[in-house]
């Protein structure tokens, strides 16, 4: 569950995204709903915090709420690979996520053996993570795994392969893949706070601890 100082909130359930632009600045809560508290149980869940560039810092804060139904689905040509498109542009289709730094994530499901190779702008980095299972990445197939990240090189396309065995837990090979533009900016960070220089931090501490980025509304009971 998600509040935030600006008004925005929600919940993620399986396959949502919540996709918060802090911009100005503005406070915010997570925390299990408390069904799952009560009932117990595992989730996994993925944070990522992709970097505005200087000229957009200070824009006003937004939220998106990105439903698992709203992103967009697309399959491998031989069908072995499931690709949820959660933001950014992949050789001609758009997910739903409204980002400033241009990227593209998206959540790769990779059967047992299966291969995908996938266009991916020359301009951008790129990496992929592994939620579960393990595979290789790449032409040369490096080997990663659960937990682990790989760093692609240059080129035009990214090559993702699943072992013929995963774990037990995991029929298929799970990856996030990710990358974008490089900003090229001098980048100075502080606990939550991220900026481009040391006196804009000090400015951004300041400005929290005076009570200027608002305050998360109370629960509704």
């Amino acid at each position: 569950m998600h509040r935030d100082s600006h008004g925005g909130g929600g919940v993620i359930n399986g396959g949502d995204t919540q996709w918060m632009t802090a911009g100005s600045g503005l406070l915010h809560i997570e925390a299990p709903p408390e069904s799952l508290v009560m009932s117990g149980g595992l989730f996994h869940g993925l944070q990522l915090w992709v970097n505005l560039p200087k000229r957009d810092k200070m824009m006003a804060p937004r939220y998106q709420d990105i439903d698992g139904g709203q992103v967009k689905l697309l399959t491998s040509a031989d069908g072995g690979a499931l690709l949820r498109l959660i933001a950014g542009d992949l050789d001609g289709n758009k997910g739903p996520g409204i980002t400033h730094t241009p990227i593209t994530m998206l959540h790769l499901s990779v059967n047992p053996g299966a291969e995908v190779t996938l266009p991916w702008r020359a301009d951008f980095n790129a990496l992929a993570y592994g939620l579960a299972g393990r595979g290789t990445a790449g032409a040369e197939g490096r080997p990663f795994r659960t937990g682990q990240a790989v760093v692609f090189g240059s080129g035009d396309s990214l090559t993702i392969r699943a072992d013929e065995s995963q774990e037990s837990r995991s029929p298929n090979f799970e990856v996030v893949l990710l990358g974008g533009e490089p900003i090229r900016e001098p980048m100075r960070h502080y606990g939550p706070f991220v900026m481009n220089t040391h006196a804009e931090l000090a400015q951004a501490f300041e400005d929290f601890q005076a009570g200027r980025l608002g305050t998360v509304p109370a629960e509704e009971s």
